[in-house]
């Protein structure tokens, strides 16, 4: 039995479908078939029971999952290894970020990183951290850089703190609500309350965004529920849209920061003393990192600062 097995299983498990399962392998899907029966036939046990066109695992092939993905995770570990051992500035790093996010630190980090190794393939996956999340645990992304919610963790994962980033709310400049903003010794931008929004336009990202899953967390805990929602998962669009005066909404200085708005906004801080959230990059837990990757991790944190 060899990794190959065990990826075809795995390939399965994920698409539950034998003709999508082989497209994904770049094999055909008589031969997917064909191993699937040689397989459970030499186990002398089912691994999926088939339902419709749709493969589910049965208990035998949960746990066969199970052990296939910590195998070829040990497997990726020690290739990691070695080749860290062999050729250290040789390999391929798969980073993981928000699309925004994508925007601004790229650019800021990928140059130096690239000078120091410059046979290191880069590999970018875009996607909601959530999704980042799956993919690090499907060792489709070696390191995610996301915002973290509070009291969000999944003990297959551990992440490092790159910095804190304030949340803030964001109107156009002149904007009546500025008038009620007051001091806030916590923050470089003024206070604003909440509740004063509920008669605005609320511009929001979707549900399954992380900076969506901050916002909710904070509202419900201040029992706060806005009618007037528009939702988008563009960020540039929101703040686009803060900019012509249509809606106000929730961003990150960060964001703020490195956006060229068309016409001039005004930030806010809420909260007590005000609401942030750590950025974080994410690793899967007891993974093995080559050099070159812990190397961009500092680099991130060290060029963080000036973003």
């Amino acid at each position: 039995m060899g990794f190959r097995e065990f990826q075809y299983v795995i390939a399965i498990a994920k698409y539950q479908n034998i003709t999508k399962a082989a497209e994904s392998l770049y094999i055909g899907q008589p031969t997917l078939s064909k191993f699937l029966k040689n397989l459970e036939d030499e186990l002398g046990v089912s691994l999926f029971r088939k339902a419709g066109h749709k493969y589910h695992l049965t208990y035998v092939g949960e746990r066969y999952l199970e052990k296939a993905e910590q195998i070829l995770q040990l497997k990726s570990d020690l290739d990691a290894e070695l080749a860290d051992i062999v050729k250290r500035n040789v390999g391929v790093l798969r980073l993981g970020f928000p699309t925004m996010r994508c925007t601004y630190m790229l650019p800021a980090i990928l140059p130096a990183f690239q000078e120091m190794y410059p046979n290191v393939k880069i590999q970018i996956v875009e996607g909601p951290s959530a999704e980042l999340d799956k993919k690090l645990l499907n060792m489709e992304v070696d390191l995610a850089f996301y915002n973290q919610r509070f009291g969000d963790t999944n003990p297959l994962i551990q992440t490092k703190i790159l910095g804190e980033e304030e949340l803030l709310i964001c109107v156009k400049k002149g904007h009546p609500m500025e008038r009620f903003a007051q001091p806030n010794p916590a923050s470089k931008y003024p206070r604003l309350d909440v509740r004063l929004l509920q008669n605005e336009t609320i511009l929001l990202m979707l549900k399954n965004q992380r900076t969506r899953q901050i916002i909710d967390q904070y509202l419900h805990q201040q029992g706060v529920v806005f009618e007037n929602i528009l939702h988008t998962s563009n960020i540039p669009a929101i703040m686009e849209l803060i900019s012509v005066g249509y809606g106000v909404s929730f961003l990150f200085e960060p964001h703020i920061l490195q956006h060229n708005f068309k016409n001039p906004i005004s930030c806010f801080s809420f909260g007590e003393p005000r609401t942030t959230s750590a950025l974080v990059v994410a690793t899967r837990k007891n993974s093995y990192l080559p050099s070159f990757a812990n190397d961009y991790i500092e680099l991130a944190k060290r060029l963080y600062i000036n973003i």
